[in-house]
């Protein structure tokens, strides 16, 4: 009886439909259950999906992002090396000016190595015997002096600055020829600063005016400039000035250098030079 009941009510519920749509309502609770159950799984599906898309345009993007740096490290090294180069162009054209300058030949040349100890503050150039390099020749730039060479090989030679030269250059102070504040020139042991002495006590120097070389050490040509004064220390009639000159070539950063294919004319022999001395024969 019971299972005629059941029976019963499965037929009619089966067979019940719902008064507006005329569905059969075990239709609709079967697509509501459907559609309970299919919509988290629709949800979980397409999250997962757009997780892998968005994994997938991280990664290109990514990719496309390493590539633009690279770009950018390329244009930027692109840039710095037209930058040296025109540095080294507008280096190169201040030698060329100082040819015309100075009236001497010369020979251009780079800085490879430097020492600044304080014991030698030396630079290396490139150039050495091979080229005509000598001992002594003085080394230039477009500002001024920057000292002599000191050591030679075939391919290189060791410049000594003219901050630690002690040996010491004649210099004049003004114009050759016509000023009479002339002394010597020697490193002061402090890097940028030179030294002069002798020069009279009686003698006006004012700070700012120029130091030339004289050529009187047998060294140097004359004419080169060596810096301005920078400060003076008041002399007498009896004691010399003390001068201190601001070198006018930038020896801490120069690059390029010209080394002067001069060699100072040979002095003449002391009983050469007097009237009555006699010759040897």
């Amino acid at each position: 009886m019971l299972l005629l009941l059941l029976s019963n009510f499965v037929l009619m519920a089966f067979d019940a439909r719902e008064a507006n749509t005329q569905q059969r309502v075990i239709r609709v609770w079967t697509q509501t259950t459907a559609d309970f159950v299919q919509s988290p799984v629709t949800f979980i599906s397409s999250a997962v999906t757009n997780y892998f898309s968005s994994i997938s345009s991280m990664r290109t993007a990514q990719s496309e992002n390493d590539e633009l740096k690279q770009r950018v490290q390329e244009l930027e090294v692109e840039v710095q090396n037209s930058k040296s180069l025109a540095f080294e162009n507008e280096r190169l054209k201040s030698l060329l000016e100082l040819k015309s300058e100075i009236g001497y030949r010369f020979l251009p040349a780079q800085i490879i190595g430097r020492d600044t100890s304080a014991w030698f503050d030396t630079s290396i150039i490139n150039r050495g015997s091979l080229d005509g390099v000598k001992l002594n020749m003085p080394i230039v730039t477009n500002g001024g002096l920057v000292g002599r060479v000191t050591a030679v090989s075939p391919l290189t030679a060791q410049v000594s600055l003219i901050t630690k030269d002690k040996s010491g250059l004649g210099a004049v102070i003004g114009a050759l020829g016509t000023s009479n504040a002339l002394g010597v020139v020697s490193g002061s042991g402090k890097r940028e600063i030179l030294e002069m002495g002798y020069v009279p006590g009686s003698i006006e120097v004012k700070v700012g005016e120029s130091v030339y070389t004289t050529g009187q050490d047998g060294i140097y040509p004359p004419g080169l400039k060596l810096g301005e004064v920078a400060e003076v220390r008041a002399g007498s009639a009896s004691e010399a000035l003390k001068i201190f000159i601001q070198p006018s070539a930038k020896l801490s950063s120069m690059q390029e250098v010209a080394v002067l294919i001069y060699e100072p004319p040979p002095r003449p022999e002391f009983d050469k030079s007097l009237p009555n001395a006699n010759k040897k024969k």
